[in-house]
């Protein structure tokens, strides 16, 4: 700020006065205004004194000659004090560019309103008329870079565009069409703001942002936008339409949302992870730098290395690359950008302090060379006289000093573009590896050095690994690609080799990472990531080493591949308070679409819960989790999904009776029991207690929607596959029950082996009140008093069936389905609660086998010892069971057991568990003695 002799405004006025010579002229031509400019020197000029000023002018507006000259006035009004208040320190950046953005904004939008009312007037063209709608048609205006990011400068001009939802004709005495009013009310516009009279201009307008640019026509209506975004629009529009914002027009909202979110967002915002911007904006930089050069505008502040436009550049990529998953960063402001990629971690501290001190000072720096003269200008002056004018009104002593600061902040700018702009490095071998297994015609020499190559990185066979390779390439699913897609993998797969060469088996891996990439082939997007972080390669090349399962999740989900890009160290325990937190701010984003809201919202939905999942899967492939902790997690996460699926069903249902349902999810098998695993389903029933006459039907509605917002397939997969068929009559009866029928069902109707899926059900989600009413029943059917000979008998049949329906053909011992295995563990658990918990209440806690086994033998039911024996076997069982099918530990299973099979069932070597399988079956004999 530049340094007052005294707080008087006269003093002030006279301090400033030499840093702009525009100031100085309008003040000697019009003396007047001095005394106004004083007056209200200590208040900032606001949106709404700018319009009281103009409305208090309205009835003296009759001609465009009048209504120009009010702009203009106002225009003076508003530089004057700006100015004044900027060079003294009594306005920030903010205040700089709100006041130069609202003036935009006030006066377009009034000049609007006149031509409008103007043309509009029955004996000339009357209203437009939409073709379809017959609905009167209004002229929305666009406004583009600064003026749409609310970052106007203080000599900017304004980018705008001029569109119209409908073509058709005017209703007036000289009907024209659509078109050619909105073209005629656009150059009105224009003319108002853009054109040189006696009391100079308001703002110079730009339109070469609209489509086909100059070439074009002035307005175009939304068909004609949507049609040239999706078959012509260029790389550049897209960065360009970040800060399209409607400034004027009808004030619908509809027809805004229409405009912004049908037909722009899609344009701008890519539905996945649009990596391939990076290229794009090198490619978009390289242009300008060219320009720089050719022009020799080194000393441009704006355009120049290091200036505000590379700043914006490197907001702007983040945001088209991200900006289509997260509405959070569909903002527009520079600096409002970089304060939330610095809350995501997207950016370093230090990088976005960097960024935020260099833009603060190059826009204030911008500001006070356009002070001088009130010209669009940002290059540094050459005379010394206007040097040292900028260096003193920048607080510097001398023009050397403020020189060394802005190189620093220039050279800050620059670093931080390279860092996240600079093209990746290939390795040394890379282009010799590319070459073993793509040259068409062989060149000994070089074949033989890259399989030495392959040799000393650590592969055995290079022979094989040469000839897996030259099948991909041979393939019908590669030759189906684009060229641009070819020579990406071209790139990647060398890089992708030298990845996974430390990662034994090596062949195994190879495999794995070749299908995955055979998987994600067609979305450049993706392919673009691993090229551009290639340490995210060398960590996916890790997972699937361990996991043919996480191999597999991240090819149904490659947008889970920027999981690696923001966590290099293990994950964290979740925060499943802060998450549930995440979820209801990004399902209630205030930017989100408004159109297509439930698509949109189960596709938020789905990204969460597959990121969540994923998480917890490279943790545990890490070795930081213990399987119990894990089922824990997987279950927070399904309850937190669930309860959310709640309430956006009975949100989303036309006809509700009540603000909150009386109603509960019930969760059985895994979920009931806590243990759910990567793939579970969830086993499910849905209660109510409600006697309003309408309640069944209402609840039977909602036990719909919810089972469709967790099954339906959209872009983004499934939340869960659910099983409803531990409902009272199974498949056969009615999705939801009132807690009187469920009750009555359960103590006259059900089955034994329904009482023993009941020892693992809970209430989930839903009205406390009934999940309390289901709980208190869920007791009262445990402890029912049993005849023991006949609970066995029960259960012994019970098992013998599931025995039959899960025959094992194979030599290797079935984890889950064999005698001695999961299922035996599990049946003298649920016959022991049911047997005893009369006696013993305390075994209808939901707690879990393991726990259940130990409070048995510690109440004497069973042998402890024998009890202790068993636990340890199912614990064991249950982590070889998630190591097989996460494809962990392929030497478990037998060589006759095909991948897919080993999936589906775990089976090991019959005499890898003999311990423990004879620990359960002398359980069982224990237990189930007749």
């Amino acid at each position: 700020m530049v340094h007052t002799t005294g707080n008087m405004p006269d003093s002030i006025l006279a301090t400033v006065l030499p840093f702009s010579r525009y100031m100085q002229r309008i003040l000697d031509s019009e003396p007047a205004r001095k005394m106004a400019l004083l007056k209200e020197l200590q208040l900032p000029f606001r949106k709404a004194a700018m319009q009281a000023f103009l409305n208090s002018q309205s009835e003296h507006i009759t001609t465009e000659e009048i209504l120009h000259s009010m702009l203009r006035d106002l225009r003076k009004q508003v530089m004057l004090r700006l100015t004044l208040r900027d060079i003294s320190g009594q306005a920030d950046l903010s205040e700089v560019m709100s006041s130069m953005t609202e003036l935009a904004e006030v006066t377009i939008n009034f000049a609007l309103k006149y031509h409008e009312s103007w043309l509009t007037q029955s004996n000339r063209f009357g209203s437009p008329r939409g073709e379809h709608s017959n609905t009167t048609q209004h002229m929305l205006v666009v406004a583009m870079g600064k003026l749409g990011g609310g970052e106007l400068n203080v000599s900017s001009d304004v980018d705008l565009i001029f569109v119209y939802p409908e073509d058709g004709e005017t209703d007036g005495k000289k009907s024209i069409s659509n078109h050619e009013f909105f073209a005629r009310l656009g150059r009105k516009l224009i003319a108002s703001l853009n054109d040189y009279t006696v009391d100079g201009y308001v703002f110079r307008v730009d339109m070469r942002l609209r489509p086909h640019g100059e070439n074009s026509p002035l307005a175009i209506s939304f068909p004609m936008l949507e049609e040239y975004f999706i078959k012509q629009g260029r790389e550049w529009e897209r960065y360009a339409w970040i800060k399209g914002r409607v400034i004027a027009g009808p004030g619908d909202a509809e027809t805004e949302s229409i405009l912004m979110e049908k037909i722009v967002r899609p344009f701008v915002f890519r539905k996945y992870l649009d990596f391939g911007a990076y290229e794009s904006m090198r490619r978009l930089h390289a242009q300008l730098r060219k320009e720089v050069e050719r022009r020799e505008m080194h000393d441009n502040i704006k355009l120049g290395p290091g200036g505000i436009r590379e700043i914006e550049f490197i907001t702007q990529v983040f945001q088209l690359i991200r900006g289509g998953r997260d509405v959070d960063l569909c903002i527009r402001p520079t600096l409002s950008v970089l304060e939330r990629l610095q809350k995501k971690q997207q950016l370093p501290q230090q990088a976005v302090t960097d960024l935020t001190q260099a833009y603060h000072f190059l826009r204030k720096l911008e500001h006070r060379l356009q002070y001088l003269d009130d010209q669009q200008t940002q290059t540094l002056p050459l005379n010394p006289a206007d040097q040292s004018l900028i260096a003193t009104a920048m607080d510097f002593p001398d023009y050397t000093s403020f020189m060394q600061q802005l190189d620093v902040h220039r050279k800050n700018v620059t670093r931080q573009f390279e860092l996240i702009f600079a093209t990746p490095r290939k390795s040394p071998t890379h282009d010799m590896l590319a070459y073993f297994w793509q040259a068409e015609t062989q060149d000994i020499s070089q074949t033989e050095a890259a399989a030495t190559q392959l040799s000393t990185m650590g592969f055995t066979e290079p022979a094989k690994i040469s000839e897996r390779l030259r099948l991909f390439y041979h393939s019908t699913a590669y030759h189906q690609l684009p060229k641009s897609s070819q020579q990406q993998i071209n790139t990647l797969v060398p890089m992708m080799v030298e990845a996974v060469a430390e990662l034994p088996p090596v062949e195994t891996t190879l495999e794995r990472t070749l299908q995955l990439l055979e998987k994600i082939s067609s979305q450049t997007s993706y392919l673009a990531l691993l090229l551009e972080h290639p340490h995210t390669l060398q960590r996916v090349a890790e997972l699937v080493s361990v996991s043919q399962w996480a191999s597999d999740y991240l090819g149904r989900h490659p947008i889970l591949l920027d999981e690696l890009l923001r966590h290099d160290a293990p994950h964290p325990v979740p925060d499943w308070n802060a998450l549930s937190n995440e979820l209801v701010y990004q399902l209630n984003h205030v930017d989100n679409p408004k159109n297509d809201v439930v698509e949109w919202q189960m596709d938020v939905l789905r990204h969460f819960q597959h990121a969540q999942v994923f998480r917890l899967l490279v943790t545990d492939l890490e070795g930081s989790l213990l399987l119990e902790t894990l089922s824990d997690h997987l279950t927070a996460l399904a309850d937190l999904v669930l309860d959310t699926v709640l309430n956006l069903a009975w949100l989303g249902l036309k006809k509700r009776h009540c603000e909150k349902p009386a109603f509960a999810i019930i969760g059985y098998g895994k979920l009931g029991g806590k243990e759910l695993g990567y793939a579970s389903d969830l086993d499910m029933i849905f209660v109510y207690e409600d006697h309003h006459p309408d309640a069944a039907e209402i609840y039977t509605k909602l036990g719909q929607s919810i089972n469709a917002w967790l099954t339906r397939h959209t872009s983004a997969g499934l939340l869960y596959e659910t099983d409803l068929r531990l409902r009272p009559n199974g498949a056969a009866g009615l999705l939801v029950s009132s807690m009187e029928a469920f009750a009555q069902y359960q103590h006259e109707q059900a089955w034994v082996w329904e009482h023993q899926a009941l020892t693992r059900a809970r209430f989930v989600v839903g009205d406390k009140q009934v999940g309390e009413a289901f709980e208190n029943t869920r007791k009262e059917i445990l402890c029912k008093p049993r005849n023991l000979i006949e609970l066995k008998q029960e259960i012994l049949k019970m098992r013998e069936k599931m025995l039959d329906i899960h025959p094992n053909p194979t030599n290797l011992f079935d984890i889950k389905h064999d005698r001695g295995g999961i299922i035996d563990v599990e049946f003298i658990v649920q016959y022991l609660v049911l047997g005893y918990a009369n006696q013993y209440p305390q075994l209808t806690s939901n707690i879990g086998n393991i726990a259940l086994l130990k409070l048995a033998g510690e109440l004497g039911l069973v042998p402890a010892e024998a009890a202790t024996k068993a636990r340890t076997a199912y614990r064991e069982y249950r982590r070889l069971q998630h190591r097989l099918r996460l494809g962990g530990e392929p030497e478990l299973s037998g060589a006759t057991v095909s991948r897919d099979k080993s999936q589906k069932f775990a089976r090991i070597a019959a005499d890898r568990l003999s311990n423990d399988r004879m620990a359960v079956l002398q359980l069982w004999e224990e237990v189930f003695r007749l």
